[in-house]
């Protein structure tokens, strides 16, 4: 019998993904996620993340107690560590290629919801390469 192999991760939305990615960040940062804090980053009404946190709950993805605030579960702290990896990866790419920083935040932010998982990984094998071979980004910075 042959064993079962690991599920994928749930698919999601850019604005999904945006979510857990805040979500992440301000419980790494306070300790904790509230809406009005979620509201406040993201710059968009209260009822807004109420309604978007109240489907990731359905989802599964985080446990909201109201007025309490949010925890990400098992499998949204997987979708939030994806999304994190992501977004270091291209902002370390695009950081080798010798970018401003302000073009690089900006060029990220749309890129990482965009790119699938056979070109970022072609992307990852690519970064590792550049890293290993200076002389090779210095030719392309020229």
């Amino acid at each position: 019998m042959a064993e079962n192999p690991t599920p994928p991760p749930p698919r999601t939305t850019a604005a999904v993904e945006d979510y857990l990615e805040r979500i992440s960040e301000l419980i790494k940062k306070k300790g904790y996620a509230r809406v009005v804090d979620i509201a406040a980053e993201l710059k968009i009404s209260q009822a807004s993340v109420t309604t978007m946190v109240q489907r990731l709950d359905g989802e599964g993805l985080v446990k909201y107690e109201k007025y309490r605030g949010m925890v990400l579960t098992s499998a949204g702290e997987e979708v939030a560590a994806r999304i994190a990896h992501r977004h270091a990866l291209l902002t370390q790419f695009l950081a080798l290629l010798g970018l401003a920083e302000t073009v690089i935040a900006h060029d990220v932010e749309g890129m990482e919801h965009h790119v699938s998982p056979e070109t970022f990984d072609a992307l990852e094998k690519l970064n590792r390469y550049l890293e290993t071979h200076p002389e090779v980004v210095a030719e392309i910075k020229k």
